[in-house]
Parts: C-alpha cells; sequence; structure tokens
C-alpha cells in the first residue's frame, strides 16, 4: 500500500496547491506522512460528523473540500469544535487533506462536476485562468442545456439532479423564460455577475446569493434580456466534485497498483435542516396605519 507521502503528492498534482487563492488554506492539515493509505473519504465540510464518519470507514485519509482552518487558530484543544475534529482524527491515525480554491479551477474541477451533475455541455470556463495555454481551466464553466427550458422547468430539473437540501433551489426571473445556456460555479458565485453579463448567457446557477447583487442583476438589461438567476444550496453544488475526485484518485491508484478504496460521504452537511415555502406569492396585505388610509 502507499505512503501517506504518495497518495499527498498525487492530490498535488490533480489540485496544485500553487493554484489555490492567496488568502486560501489548502494541503495537509494533520497525518504521518510514513503512514499506510488503505482507505480514502471524501467530503465537502471537515466537520464532526464526517470525521465521526471516517473513523466508522476505518479510512486512513480524509479528503475535503473545504478548509478546516481558514483563517488560522491559536489553539487545537478538544473544547473547541474545530480542535475536537483534529483530536478525533489524530487519535484514529487518519490524515486530512484540503483542496479548495486550487480544485475550483482545475481541469476537471468543482464546476465541471456541477456541470456533469446537471448534464449540461461544457463550452468553456467562466474566468479562464491566464496561465491556462489550452483555456481549459478557470472558475465556474459556460454551458449548454441538454435541451431549452423555461426557468420554471430548469428549476424543477437542478432540484431533482442535485443532492437533495432543506433549501432546495430557489429561482428570479421571468418563470416562462427560454434557457439555453447556463453559467455554473459551485459554492459562492455572487462576485462573478461581471463574468455572466459579459459571457451573454440566458441564466446564472450558483449559491449563496445576496439581496442587492441579485437584484441588481435580474434588473440590469442585456442584449438577450434580464439574466435569469438560480441559487442552489452551497454544499449541493460542490457535493458532486466528491465523486469527481473520488474517480480521479481511483484512476491514479490503477495506474499505480496501488489498490486504495476510495469512498465519498453522503452525510448532508449542509447546515440548513428545514424549509417552509410561502403559502402564496403575492403582495403584502395593506397596512392602514402605513398607507394614510383613515383608521
Amino acid at each position: 500500500m502507499p505512503a501517506l507521502s504518495e497518495v499527498l503528492a498525487a492530490l498535488d498534482v490533480l489540485w496544485p496547491p500553487e493554484r489555490a487563492e492567496g488568502w486560501d488554506a489548502v494541503g495537509t492539515v494533520c497525518g504521518d506522512p510514513d503512514a499506510e493509505v488503505h482507505r480514502v473519504l471524501f467530503a465537502v465540510d471537515p466537520v464532526q460528523e464526517i470525521a465521526d464518519e471516517a473513523v466508522r470507514l476505518g479510512a486512513d485519509l480524509l479528503v475535503t473540500h473545504h478548509p478546516l482552518y481558514l483563517r488560522g487558530t491559536t489553539t487545537v484543544a478538544a473544547s473547541t469544535f474545530k480542535g475536537k475534529v483534529v483530536h478525533t482524527l489524530i487519535k484514529h491515525d487518519i490524515a486530512l487533506h484540503v483542496a479548495h480554491t486550487n480544485a475550483d479551477t482545475a481541469d476537471p474541477g468543482v464546476s465541471d462536476a456541477l456541470a456533469g451533475a446537471l448534464d449540461l455541455r461544457i463550452l468553456g470556463p467562466l474566468v479562464p485562468d491566464p496561465s491556462d495555454p489550452a483555456g481549459r481551466r478557470g472558475l465556474g464553466r459556460i454551458c449548454e442545456l441538454p435541451h431549452p427550458m423555461t426557468l420554471t422547468e430548469l428549476t424543477a430539473y437542478a432540484a431533482a439532479h442535485l443532492p437533495a437540501t432543506a433549501q432546495g433551489i430557489r429561482a428570479a426571473g421571468d418563470p416562462d423564460r427560454e434557457i439555453r445556456t447556463l453559467a455554473v460555479s459551485g459554492g459562492s458565485g455572487d462576485s462573478l455577475f461581471d463574468d455572466v453579463r459579459a459571457a451573454g448567457v440566458d441564466a446564472f446557477l450558483t449559491a449563496d446569493l445576496r439581496h442587492h447583487p441579485a437584484s441588481e442583476a435580474t434588473q440590469t438589461t442585456k442584449r438577450n434580456g434580464p439574466l435569469a438567476l438560480l441559487d442552489a444550496a452551497h454544499w449541493a453544488t460542490e457535493w458532486p466534485w466528491c465523486e469527481q475526485a473520488a474517480a480521479q484518485l481511483d484512476a491514479v491508484s490503477d495506474r499505480h497498483g496501488w489498490g486504495l478504496r476510495t469512498h465519498v460521504s453522503r452525510t448532508v452537511t449542509d447546515p440548513w435542516t428545514a424549509h417552509a415555502a410561502s403559502t402564496q406569492l403575492t403582495s403584502p396585505p395593506e397596512n392602514p396605519h402605513t398607507t394614510g388610509a383613515p383608521r
């Protein structure tokens, strides 16, 4: 079986750490470089539920998309939630490795997996990586739908094809608008509206859309009409990458004859656990105390 150092070297080829954003915290958090690796678990979030799952599985390595310590720390005490994760992993000889923004812009990357889950045809990156002569790496993807859909149909289609969460899929725009082209970006994507407009697509699917950027985006008219938006749960847009990443490591293992056993966590770690839909989408009832009507 390979040593952890060998597996980590392979992961760094798939998702080079030097391609991560300067603010990011990618790479190995804990683990003995000389330890043997038999089982690898992939997940989005390095939370306690996932650490416990890795223990039950007998994993030697946990690979997550989100960092455990993004902003640094002064303690790994088990009395803190992150410290408890570290203690759990070290106690059971489980290494933790993070591939975050270096996986976002990879070829294939997080948005390729998202597009694949939706059966979209990828035309190219939304924000190309200028250091990639092939023009395949970059943030987000510009895609074509398998067939034209109205925004209402596309919203239901995305909800059916992405992992289920309490949020589901929110949409903004004309429900009857026909959608043929779609930009996608796994994770938080409302910083990409200028790039989406420049791409000239009909709609944009991402996560964590805020009120003001979303409102502005739907009010801005482009050559083929206002932009339609689909807002999914952050975790749901990034989970497909776990399956893609596991398949990539499987291919490396096969080439080297390592015999690794890879697993993908299906534990839903999206923080939202309940959702109540409004009973009707209408204007608020008039209040005579605020409309100037006689009391």
